[in-house]
């Protein structure tokens, strides 16, 4: 049987029925395709029909979870200052410098599972989960965090304090998807399996998630999750946290308003995440 036939074989069976040895043996092959990034939770569509433009792979999901399933809790611990302790299935992630990964020092850490690519910067402290995707050149900033199956692509700068949700579950969702070149402010959150695509800009403390409505000034629309597409935000959008009134008396009487997000301008070809930015936000 094919790596995913396994998976999808060993998944439904209950924990204590499953041939530990060979559901191991297959799990660590897997976890071996994940860290090298040859299979993904999510991987871009070439179909015309999907508006998202990527799928989400369910059965790598599955693989994740019954990681956690087969694993006990191990002791990690470096030393008696340095305590922890997690499932035996999910130990810190091993590089060396052949990975060509920049970890500055200072308590950040990698959970074996996710891929790292050559080039990627790591400040302290940050922190990358397991199913995670982090393509070649992405600077992930201090206090930033990348959530279970996020896929974040090609020189994305994710700022000190960004929150990437992770999208484990349910395995039928699209994680977080942050495309190339994307700025991603300080102070940000992205959650619920939204997809910013490419040379989005997102300014410091701007939040998305598959609830918030995103509105348009400039082309006058606004975006929402549905039912069947994720919160989407179109290629060179420059986001900024803005404010819509509440028209109820009470909310009149208090001068009360909701966040909300807006896009603010769109770049250019020739325009830089840090100019756009300043420019908006005068």
């Amino acid at each position: 049987m094919t790596l995913k036939e396994r998976i999808e074989s060993y998944y439904p069976q209950p924990i204590e029925k499953i041939d530990q040895f060979a559901a191991i043996q297959t799990f660590n092959e897997f976890k071996f395709f994940l860290n090298s990034g040859d299979i993904r939770a999510a991987s871009p569509s070439v179909n015309g029909d999907n508006k998202s433009g990527w799928i989400v792979n369910d059965w790598v999901k599955k693989g994740i979870l019954l990681g956690f399933r087969l694993g006990e809790l191990a002791d990690f611990s470096i030393n008696e200052h340095f305590k922890y302790f997690d499932k035996s299935t999910y130990p810190p992630r091993k590089l060396t410098l052949d990975n060509q990964v920049r970890i500055v020092p200072g308590g950040s850490s990698i959970r074996d599972g996710s891929y790292v690519a050559p080039g990627v910067i790591i400040m302290p402290p940050a922190y990358i989960n397991t199913g995670a995707y982090v393509d070649s050149k992405t600077m992930i900033d201090s206090h930033a965090l990348v959530g279970s199956c996020a896929q974040i692509g090609k020189r994305v700068h994710l700022s000190a304090a960004a929150q990437i949700g992770g999208m484990l579950e349910p395995i039928s969702e699209l994680p977080v998807i942050i495309e190339d070149d994307v700025f991603v402010g300080g102070n940000t959150g992205i959650f619920e399996g939204t997809i910013i695509k490419q040379r989005v800009v997102i300014a410091a403390g701007v939040i998305l998630t598959g609830s918030t409505p995103v509105y348009d000034l400039v082309n006058e629309k606004i975006y929402r999750r549905t039912k069947e597409t994720p919160l989407i935000i179109p290629e060179n959008a420059v986001i900024v946290p803005g404010s819509r009134v509440i028209d109820t008396p009470f909310a009149k009487d208090n001068h009360l308003a909701l966040y909300t997000p807006i896009i603010i301008k769109y770049r250019d070809s020739k325009s830089d995440a840090a100019t756009v930015l300043e420019e908006s936000l005068r």
